[in-house]
This record gives structure tokens, C-alpha cells and sequence, in this order.
């Protein structure tokens, strides 16, 4: 039985959606800001593109993942496509593809240079100070002209094997030669504590120094330079949106919204959002059913940290679940801040989710 698609079953907003065979089985991951236009378009009677016709003849079923912004789609479809690999999607897939970061390099005298996550299920290594990162970027033009306005900034080198002579980047002033002992090791080294300064905490402070330095190319009348700054600094601005599904992290966390009969699970690992699952609570329907359901459910294996929006008795939960494992949960309900947008990313989720459950036996019968 071929998949009936109604557009207006599906929202105008923005998110992602995983195209599904009978099996489950994930064929295609996509994002848009328009989730109804976009579907709708694979939906064309008179489609044209032999592998697109393909692709719609196998799905099954549609998922779809809510989400506040563009910025948030696209990062969440670079995690989605890289986990699951889809047979349909043919960018993304490489582990060195996509949204990357600027990171200074653990090497002896460390350099800029560009790092793709891996989003594989395994554990990242705690970063140490000269070991910053800042990203990811949606605009590689823009990641790699911060990166040289960085580098030439502090004077680092560029060069993958320290060369035993100076080469043309010291001669026209972009590096500081510490390959030669033009400057000292010492010195080299503060000049990457100040540029790990730069990228922690997100990179703040950064445009402020940028539009600085765009003032002094102003002053010495190097016009071309400055407007070719202010433009960087405007793609940063606009690049700044704020997304919370791929964050820089070193531990794991699960999101749960409750409502009154299932609960709404995100899993976010080292800061990557990489599922979300509606499961049903058992028994009646009251705060007290959330608390049955996080003690069995983290009876066992268990995430560093849960973040939820109910819970009936904190300290009995969190001591229940602490004393069964040597691995120390922390139970979080926040009012505000990154983990209290992450349950409201759930919540609607959860919402969008349980307005479909409610339609079905209608789309059925009609």
C-alpha cells in the first residue's frame, strides 16, 4: 500500500523529517522551514528525478522533529544524517562533512585549524585550555576567513610539520617564526592562550574585537579591508542564531517532558540532540507516575544528567536511583536557561506528537 500524504497534516514550521520504509528502516533525512512545503514537494505527481520518484515509492511513514529555528535544522539534520547514514542522502554522510569548528591543535606549539565532530555513539575527550573550540559554523566562507583572521591576529603558524626555517608567511608578517626562535617558545605559547581566550565560552567577545580591528584597517585607510571585516562581522551576526541542538559537551543528558499519559524523551549526547521517542506512562495519571517512571527507567544504565519537568519527590527519586549504581545522577528542573529551552523544544515535540496520535483513527476511517 502506497503512503497517502496529506500536507496539511504536517506544520509550517521549522524542522527535520525522516522518511521511513515498512520496516522502519530510516531512507532519507531532510530539514527545512517549512516542513509542509518542503514534504509536499517530494508528493508531485509530475516529479522528474528517478531517484526521488524511488525514494517516495518506499516510504512508509513520516517523523517528524520540531525544532525553533533554521539554525537548528540544519544542525540537527548534520547529526541525524551522519548517525544514520540514510541510503537516499548522499551529502553529509562523511564524517568531515557539513558544520565544523576551529580548534587550536594539541600539538607542542598548537595551530588553528578546522574539526569536524564525530557523531558517532562514543565519548569526546574533555578539552584542555589551549584546546578551544568555536562552532560550528553554517558558513564554511566564513569559518575559514575567521580562521586566517585569527591565525594572523596572534601570528601563529600554519603549517602542519614545523619547518626549520622560516618560510613566506613570516616575511609578509602573518606568522611569528617560532619555528626559526624568532620569537620564543614562551611567547608563542601565550599568543595561543590569548587565542583560546577568544574562542571559549562560544566565542564571546569576538565581534567586539572584530569591529575593532575593522576601526584600525579604517584608520591606516585600508578601506578594502575593513568593508571586507564588516562584512564577516555581519555574517557572524546573522550566523549567531540561537540553536541548542549541537553544543559543545562532556556529558550525556535525557529531556523529559511528562504530560498527562506519555512522556517525550530526548536524548542529547556530549551536547548533540540525536532522538527523540514519545513513550506511554503506566498507571494513573498523576505526578506520581513520573517518579515510577524515571526509577525504572534508570534502574540500570542511566545518562549523567536528567532534566525534566515534573517530578513528585526529588529526593526520594534521586536517592533511589544513586543508590542502585555507583554512577551518580544529577536530576535537574529548571525555569529557565539551556535546559529549560531543551524541555520546551520537547514539549512541542511532545504536543505536535500527541495531536497526531489523536487524528489517526480519523485519517483511517476517512
Amino acid at each position: 500500500m502506497s503512503f497517502l500524504f496529506i500536507a496539511a497534516d504536517y506544520p509550517e514550521s521549522p524542522g527535520c523529517y525522516l522518511m521511513k520504509d515498512s520496516g522502519g528502516r530510516i531512507l532519507y533525512v531532510g530539514k527545512s522551514k517549512s516542513l509542509r512545503s518542503r514534504l509536499r514537494s517530494y508528493f508531485n505527481k509530475n516529479q522528474a528525478n528517478k531517484r526521488l520518484r524511488q525514494l517516495v515509492s518506499e516510504i512508509a511513514s513520516i517523523e517528524i522533529v520540531l525544532v525553533n529555528n533554521e539554525a537548528e535544522s540544519l544542525m540537527l539534520e548534520n547529526n541525524l544524517i551522519k548517525i544514520h547514514k540514510p541510503p537516499f542522502n548522499r551529502a553529509l554522510k562523511r564524517d568531515n562533512s557539513g558544520y565544523a569548528y576551529l580548534q587550536l591543535t594539541s600539538d607542542r606549539l598548537p595551530r588553528l585549524d578546522v574539526y569536524y565532530r564525530d557523531r558517532r555513539q562514543k565519548k569526546q575527550i574533555r578539552l584542555p585550555e589551549t584546546m578551544q573550540r568555536l562552532g560550528p559554523f553554517k558558513s564554511a566562507a566564513f569559518r575559514d576567513a575567521l580562521l586566517s583572521f585569527v591565525t594572523e591576529h596572534y601570528s601563529l603558524r600554519t603549517c602542519k610539520t614545523l619547518p626549520k626555517q622560516v618560510c613566506l608567511q613570516y616575511h609578509i608578517g602573518k606568522c611569528s617564526g617560532v619555528c626559526e626562535g624568532k620569537i620564543s617558545e614562551q611567547e608563542y605559547l601565550e599568543n595561543t592562550r590569548q587565542a583560546a581566550k577568544l574562542l571559549e565560552n562560544g566565542g564571546q567577545g569576538l565581534i567586539e574585537r572584530l569591529y575593532a580591528q575593522m576601526e584600525l584597517y579604517a584608520e591606516k585607510m585600508e578601506f578594502e579591508k575593513a568593508q571586507h571585516l564588516l562584512f564577516n562581522i555581519r555574517v557572524l551576526e546573522r550566523t549567531a542564531d540561537k540553536q541548542i541542538v549541537d553544543r559543545e559537551a562532556v556529558i550525556d543528558q535525557d529531556v523529559l517532558y511528562f504530560g498527562e499519559t506519555h512522556v517525550m524523551l530526548a536524548k542529547v549526547q556530549e551536547g548533540m540532540l540525536r532522538d527523540f521517542q514519545l513513550l506511554a506512562l503506566e498507571g494513573t495519571a498523576d505526578t506520581a507516575s513520573c517518579d515510577r517512571f524515571l526509577m525504572q527507567r534508570y534502574a540500570g544504565e542511566k545518562p549523567n544528567e536528567i532534566i525534566v519537568n515534573e517530578i513528585a519527590d526529588l529526593n526520594k527519586v534521586r536517592s533511589t536511583l544513586n543508590r542502585r549504581g555507583k554512577k551518580q545522577l544529577i536530576i535537574t528542573q529548571p525555569k529557565r536557561g539551556l535546559k529549560y529551552e531543551l524541555l520546551k523544544l520537547c514539549k512541542n515535540n511532545y504536543d505536535y506528537r500527541m495531536e497526531r496520535m489523536k487524528l489517526e483513527p480519523l485519517l483511517k476511517k476517512a
